[in-house]
């Protein structure tokens, strides 16, 4: 098998849907690990419920094996949470690569 990324550069769903694969762990199966429905878990994958907050997010990351920085959607949570208390940063990156 092909080494993990530590990163995942796919959308939440696809990501999720990818290391279920992987794993060879299905919607029950994972829904009995993290105690989260199986039609909830589903609506994630496909992309009809919104990214979970950061709790839930670490418990899926838990039960797939991988850390919650692996999704693409919380490292960009982490950053913004960051941002938010440095303004002046901000302003010189979006001088640098605003539009």
């Amino acid at each position: 098998m092909a080494r993990r990324q530590r990163f995942s550069e796919e959308p939440f769903g696809e990501a999720v849907e990818r290391l279920m694969t992987e794993t060879g762990i299905t919607y029950r199966a994972l829904a009995d690990k993290t105690k989260l429905s199986a039609g909830y878990l589903n609506h994630l994958v496909h992309g009809n419920r919104p990214v979970p907050s950061d709790k839930v997010v670490a418990t899926l990351a838990k039960a797939l094996g991988v850390e919650p920085e692996h999704f693409r959607e919380y490292r960009l949570r982490v950053i913004t949470r960051k941002l938010e208390a440095m303004p002046d940063l901000i302003d010189r990156l979006y001088k640098r690569y605003g539009s």
